[in-house]
């Protein structure tokens, strides 16, 4: 099943109303886009190559998305985050915390 149909789910679950909703071409669709809107958020989706109304997006903070992907493919390359070894979320969010202070030390 594809990410961009279970985000309208995600967006009603979330306790707070977001500001902006970043996310690649993958996530342009009319259904995503009603929900961000109903959301009263900014959508920061670029606008697939195919789309007949090419809407303008910030392109500033989509930049900002690639350095948060990096991020976690930095985290990634420890094997038991990737594979989560560890079976329970406060050792796993341990982990979490360790390699991220690990990368800001780099």
């Amino acid at each position: 099943q594809a990410d961009c149909t279970v985000l309208p789910e995600l967006l009603a679950a979330l306790p707070e109303k977001p500001g902006a909703v970043v996310a690649d071409k993958a996530y342009d669709t009319n259904a995503v886009l009603a929900a961000v809107a109903g959301q009263h958020a900014q959508a920061v989706i670029p606008p697939k190559a195919n789309r007949i109304d090419q809407r303008a997006y910030d392109e500033n903070l989509y930049a900002d998305r690639n350095k948060v992907e990096r991020f976690f493919g930095r985290l990634k390359e420890a094997r038991g985050f990737a594979t989560r070894y560890e079976k329970t979320a406060t050792c796993f969010l341990a982990g979490a915390h360790l390699l991220a202070a690990l990368d800001w030390l780099r």
